[in-house]
């Protein structure tokens, strides 16, 4: 009997497994629909405002005669059977279809018709994003995406860009990401963004090293680099360097004693010289 009973225990889970595979809560209307436990995709998503050059799908439960696909003109206007030019713009798709139920229902087509509305493709909401990546331009945005993604979908950093990215937002201001912590840091620093904001990378800022060092030259300067770091990147001191023997130009005056620890700045020019032996 025990035996019969863990059957009909792992029988249960079995069957619990299926319908959650087969979408218990039912379909989602878009295919691009964020995570059920990501709130604030989903909110980004529900408020798809619609405009110009959407394409959408209106449909009415159970009447294959009025299913039609269009794309929105520069009006916010779209052709729709029985209807004829309805707005669609400045709505979300939700809204849209309430409005189309309830003129539906009194021109007398529909006795409480169910229309939803599917938007097959996105185009009047997008990011700008410019600077040094790859592919710079309008990147439209058709659910709630992290500026992560939005790097990644323009190719990424390109070669001289700097370590870290602008992004300008009418709510927030201007704030700055590294964009090492990206994808390493918390939900924190990989923010959503929204419609409308305006993503920029830099050039690279530079320093300059050279004296007594293995690898002189010009190097992007790095958020929180040292002057430490900056020998570091130049291959390190020559058997003939010191440490004791260094010199700082910033903006023409020379820094008195500069420690290696000391942070650099945008321009510095680091000469090492040769130790006294």
């Amino acid at each position: 009997m025990a035996g019969i009973e863990r059957f009909r225990g792992f029988g249960w889970i079995v069957l619990l497994f299926a319908l959650v595979a087969t979408g218990l809560g039912g379909p989602v209307s878009s295919s691009f629909a964020a995570p059920a436990d990501d709130k604030t995709a989903n909110a980004a998503l529900a408020s798809y405002i619609l405009g110009p050059d959407d394409v959408v799908e209106v449909s009415v439960l159970g009447r294959t005669d009025f299913t039609t696909r269009g794309r929105i003109s520069s009006d916010g206007t779209i052709q729709l059977p029985y209807l004829g030019v309805v707005n669609a713009g400045k709505k979300t798709a939700r809204d849209f279809a309430d409005s189309v139920a309830k003129s539906l229902e009194a021109g007398g087509y529909f006795a409480k018709p169910i229309v939803k509305v599917d938007i097959v493709s996105y185009a009047s909401r997008y990011i700008v994003v410019l600077g040094d990546v790859r592919q710079p331009g309008l990147v439209p945005i058709d659910r709630g995406y992290r500026l992560s993604e939005i790097i990644a979908r323009v190719g990424g950093v390109a070669d001289g860009g700097a370590d870290y990215v602008v992004l300008r937002s009418e709510t927030d201001g201007e704030r700055r990401f590294k964009i090492a912590e990206l994808a390493t840091g918390d939900a924190s620093q990989d923010p959503y963004v929204a419609a409308g904001d305006k993503v920029y990378v830099p050039h690279a800022e530079l320093f300059f090293i050279s004296g007594q060092v293995k690898g002189p030259g010009a190097f992007p300067l790095m958020t929180g680099m040292t002057l430490r770091m900056a020998i570091g990147r130049a291959g390190g001191l020559t058997d003939a360097g010191s440490e004791g023997h260094i010199k700082i130009t910033r903006q023409g005056k020379v820094l008195p004693r500069p420690k290696l620890d000391d942070p650099l700045m945008a321009g510095d020019v680091i000469v090492v010289g040769e130790g006294l032996f």
